[in-house]
């Protein structure tokens, strides 16, 4: 492991928070922002956008790395980022403000997976995955912060939140000042045994679109429901999703102890019981004791499940195609936070919705506790031979 400087580790942890950051900031003003900018009839548009946006340009991020380096990636993927982000203040034409929000999602793209692969370059063993959990913490308490801060300026007016992005020109003075120009490209060092994408990364990368699209519905669907249902004001409603991240935290800062304990697969599947588990309390609840422990689980089963699945993606990649990996599970984690944006047209009850999210979250619990077993019967059979 590389030494690495305490501001070097703030810059990696605060470069991750940029990922949530990405759709959070406006979404405190989100009805405000979607009468200046023209979409009145689809306000969720200008927060799903960035994450289409991840889905289309990852791969190339990914392959870009492996080529040119994380390093100089995460410095090309930070100045796009605030440009395209401070960009959304001044453009009032729909389709410039699409194509500008689709561009932040390219240096979204450009700065995770790029600052993921760094975390991998310059930590190994339990440091790495000690790193990792860390990053998945500093991504929720990112949301956190944000959600807080973007309520605050969108107050002062509509256009202030936009402001925020522009905090990723600091996360690029303090590259330069606190990283190290570590290597030129991978591809130049070790030359892949092969270019397919292991069945591993494909369990770790369905995995991925399955929690997000789990979390995120309920991130979707607890405004109108709290507020509908049990009368929460908007800002009862934001600090109970605050609460949910801040659950989250606790949960990634224990989860390498469970992994080490259960083994991946089966944390991964103990994470969806806990959707399960949380959704469930969501759909039956009546009185706010059982929203509160909902949450709690709900919490417990994000911390459990993305944290550890970017673990799992590091270690499945070797340095010759760690960039596309991390690309092709960057894809999951967007794509799965896109595709939860349609969750809602399945029905119009939030709760009928709950509990058809909390069905498919069992359902991906057993088949994942179904892959970790046979994958251990092939591992005894192997060493018998």
């Amino acid at each position: 492991m590389n030494n690495l400087s305490k501001i070097g580790i703030f810059t990696l942890l605060l470069i991750s928070s940029l990922t949530i950051m990405v759709g959070t900031v406006i979404a405190p003003s989100l009805t405000e922002i979607s009468k200046h900018l023209g979409f009145e009839d689809n306000p969720g548009w200008l927060i799903t956008l960035p994450s289409l946006g991840v889905v289309l340009f990852a791969p190339l991020m990914g392959w870009l790395i492996d080529r040119k380096g994380a390093y100089t990636m995460i410095c090309w993927g930070l100045i796009p980022y605030a440009l395209f982000g401070v960009a959304g203040a001044v453009l009032h034409a729909p389709y410039l403000v699409i194509a500008d929000r689709i561009l932040l999602g390219a240096a979204t793209a450009a700065i995770q997976t790029a600052g993921t692969t760094l975390i991998a370059d310059l930590f190994d063993g339990e440091k790495r995955m000690k790193m990792i959990a860390w990053q998945g913490m500093s991504i929720e308490l990112g949301g956190v912060v944000f959600l807080s801060i973007g309520g605050l300026l969108g107050e002062q007016g509509w256009y202030f939140p936009f402001f925020i992005y522009l905090i990723a020109l600091i996360c690029f003075i303090l590259v330069l000042v606190s990283i190290p120009k570590l290597i030129k490209a991978n591809v130049n060092i070790e030359i892949s045994k092969s270019k397919k994408v292991s069945k591993g990364l494909i369990t770790i990368v369905c995995s991925a679109v399955f929690a997000m699209i789990l979390f995120f519905t309920a991130f979707t669907v607890l405004p109108i429901y709290l507020t509908g249902i049990f009368q929460f004001s908007e800002s009862q409603t934001g600090y109970f999703m605050a609460f949910i991240s801040l659950v989250a935290v606790a949960a990634a800062s224990q989860m390498p102890k469970i992994a080490e304990r259960l083994g991946n697969l089966n944390t991964v599947a103990l994470g969806f019981l806990f959707f399960m588990l949380g959704l469930l309390l969501f759909s039956l609840s009546s009185v706010v004791i059982l929203l509160i422990v909902g949450a709690i689980a709900m919490g417990i089963g994000f911390g459990f499940t993305v944290p550890l699945l970017n673990h799992m993606t590091v270690e499945e990649s070797d340095t010759s195609n760690r960039g596309s990996y991390l690309g092709y599970f960057s894809i999951g984690i967007f794509g799965g936070q896109f595709l939860s944006s349609f969750i809602i047209l399945l029905s119009s009850d939030s709760k009928t919705l709950f509990m058809i999210a909390a069905l498919f979250a069992t359902i991906v619990a057993i088949v994942i506790i179904l892959i970790a077993l046979m994958s251990k019967q092939g591992k005894h059979k192997s060493m018998t031979n």
